[in-house]
This record gives C-alpha cells, structure tokens and sequence, in this order.
C-alpha cells in the first residue's frame, strides 16, 4: 500500500487539511466543562492562582467553541446542509 499525503476518497489537499470540525467541537465543549467545574472547586478549596488559570482555559475554550460552530454554519452553507459524522 503506498503512502499518500492524503488517503484516497479523502476531502482535503496537502495545501489545504482538512479539519474535522465536529470533533474538535466536542472536545472544545470538553475542555470547556472540566475546566469550569475545575476552577469552580479550585475557588472553593482557596487556591485562587490555579482557579484563575483554569477559568482562563474555560474562556479559551469557549471562544474555541464559538470559532468552531462558525466554521461548522460556513461549511453547511456551502455544501447545502449535508450531515457531517464526528470524524468529519
């Protein structure tokens, strides 16, 4: 089996990957939700350092999830509203 940049019957080029936007999705949500209930603990047990890093996190990963979703509209504009599985 020879090796490729790309596996055959894949979308994407060397120049242009593609990017499984449902996945990185759920694992944005993810980091999200553990990072907030994370931070929340971390203020109740008064390490106020480690809880403000971590509500950090939770914001970046919010946006992550924002710039996501707004790729995810972008593609379903383009492509007519096709399903996409998690992986794709």
């Amino acid at each position: 089996m020879p090796l490729a940049p790309q596996p055959h019957g894949r979308r994407g080029t060397v120049e242009e990957p593609y990017s499984p936007l449902n996945l990185r999705l759920v694992l944005a949500l993810f980091g999200l939700v553990v990072c907030t209930v994370l931070s929340v603990l971390l203020f109740r047990a008064g390490w106020a350092v480690p809880g403000w890093l971590l509500a950090a996190w939770a914001v970046a990963a919010a946006v992550d999830a924002v710039v996501i979703q707004l790729r995810r509209r972008a593609r379903a504009r383009i492509e007519g509203g096709r399903d996409h599985s998690l992986f794709e």
